[in-house]
């Protein structure tokens, strides 16, 4: 058994990054965190890779933060230190990838490990997995970025409801209101999720970066904004030779 707390394991041109912390739901300490920051900038300057998966091991996704951890609940200055120095920066580089995103969702995703699976792309979650923001129950206000990916996928009433009452969501209601993509049954969870990011890999590379850029402009841009953005973006497609490439091979084929 490996003493690493995050795993990463190519496959042709996929990754697949590992929470591996299991005897603790894999929940999260400074130094996983620190850990999973220096991956995934590591995951950034990969030219070669196409897609990244993020699943935990054992029985969970991620239980959120470690609160049993030293400094982990203090006065408010450590605990804005340990947001600012860490969940940030991991949010904006998960965000920031030009690769799409899948978080493998296997087990219980709460707290910032639910808001860590909202931070992705794509959710996959196994039919036995579970979400629940349990910050207001303790007192505590959502971070890791939940506050800002709930509203946007579930609706302002819906996701403030949530978030303020904390009932645990099973992965089929999870995905009744957008916050999980696709619900597969457990015994076939991890041959789901490889069809899934195959999918990915075997996309021309180019085109979903492009897509990626643009959905993520569209959340603050207004449509004239947006609109210009697609011309400049198909313009830059277009001018690259391989698309070309790729353009006139579809067009043979149907031809």
């Amino acid at each position: 058994m490996t003493d690493q707390s995050i795993l990463l394991d190519r496959r042709d041109n996929i990754l697949h990054l590992t929470l591996n912390r299991p005897d603790k739901l894999n929940s999260l300490t400074a130094s996983m965190l620190s850990e999973l920051g220096d991956v995934l900038s590591d995951i950034g300057t990969d030219d070669e890779a196409r897609v990244l998966v993020i699943t935990g091991a054992g029985r969970g996704f991620c239980a959120g933060q470690d609160l049993r951890e030293a400094g982990a609940i203090g006065d408010g200055r450590s605990v804005r230190n340990v947001i600012e120095r860490h969940y940030n920066p991991i949010i904006r580089q998960i965000r920031g990838l030009a690769m799409p995103v899948v978080a493998a969702v296997n087990g219980i995703a709460a707290g910032a490990g639910a808001n860590l699976a909202l931070a992705c792309d794509i959710v996959v979650a196994a039919e036995s997995a579970s979400f629940v923001q349990a910050f207001s129950r303790i007192g505590l206000i959502p971070d890791a970025g939940g506050t800002y990916f709930f509203p946007r996928v579930a609706g302002f009433r819906k996701a403030f409801w949530i978030m303020a009452t904390n009932p645990s969501l099973t992965a089929e209601e999870a995905a009744e209101i957008d916050l999980v993509t696709q619900v597969v049954d457990d015994e076939s969870f991890r041959d789901e999720v490889e069809k899934v990011v195959r999918r990915f890999a075997d996309s021309a590379p180019g085109g979903l970066s492009g897509l990626k850029a643009l959905f993520r402009a569209s959340l603050n841009n207004t449509l004239d904004d947006q609109l210009n953005l697609e011309a400049r973006s198909v313009a830059a497609r277009c001018a690259d030779p391989r698309t070309m490439e790729r353009l006139e091979g579809f067009l043979a084929k149907k031809k």
